[in-house]
C-alpha cells in the first residue's frame, strides 16, 4: 500500500516572498559563479565590474569610475594600480583637463575581458540551464525591464556591485 501523495504546493507566483527568495538565490549563485570565472582578474568579481565599465563605456576618470561603481576612491586607486600593474588598463591624461586622468583599457585588457565575458556567458547559461533558450531570453528581458523601472537613472554596474556585496561577505 502506498501512502497518498501530498497535495501540490501552491504555485510560487502566489507567494509574495517567492520573488525575493528567487532573486536572492539567483544573485547569490551568479556571484559565486562569476567569482569562479573572474579569478584571474585582480579582485575577482569587483575587478570584472571595473574592467567591464572601462572597456564598454567612454574612458572614465578614476573618480567617476569609483562613484559609478560605488567604490571608495582610495580603494579604487589600489584597484587601478593593480590593473595597471597587470597591463590591463593605463592612466592617460585627459586632453580637456590636464589635472584629470582617464582610465583606458589596453589591448591586453580588452582581450582578457573578452575571455572572461565568454566564461561569464557560459556560467549564466549553466545557471539558467533549467530554462529553455526562449525562456532565458524572456527572463533576461523581463528582469532588465523591471530593473530599469526601479533604477532607470542608475549605473548598472553600481546596482550589481551594491547587490552582490552582501553575498560576498
Amino acid at each position: 500500500m502506498t501512502s497518498p501523495r501530498p497535495a501540490a504546493a501552491p504555485a510560487a507566483v502566489d507567494r509574495p516572498s517567492a520573488l525575493g527568495w528567487s532573486l536572492a538565490a539567483l544573485l547569490r549563485e551568479w556571484s559565486a559563479r562569476v567569482e569562479g570565472v573572474a579569478g584571474e582578474l585582480p579582485h575577482g568579481t569587483r575587478g570584472y565590474q571595473v574592467l567591464a565599465a572601462v572597456v564598454h563605456d567612454a574612458p572614465p576618470t578614476q573618480a567617476a569610475l569609483a562613484a559609478r561603481l560605488g567604490i571608495d576612491r582610495t580603494v579604487m586607486t589600489y584597484l587601478i594600480d593593480a590593473f595597471v600593474g597587470c597591463g590591463l588598463v593605463e592612466r592617460r591624461q585627459d586632453p580637456a583637463d590636464r589635472r584629470a586622468r582617464r582610465i583606458v583599457a589596453t589591448g591586453h585588457g580588452r582581450g582578457v575581458l573578452e575571455a572572461v565575458d565568454a566564461r561569464v556567458r557560459a556560467a549564466e547559461a549553466e545557471l539558467l540551464g533549467g530554462l529553455a533558450e526562449d525562456e532565458r531570453a524572456a527572463l533576461r528581458a523581463l528582469l532588465e525591464r523591471a530593473a530599469d523601472a526601479v533604477a532607470h537613472d542608475e549605473d548598472r554596474c553600481a546596482v550589481v556591485a551594491r547587490a552582490a556585496a552582501p553575498a560576498a561577505r
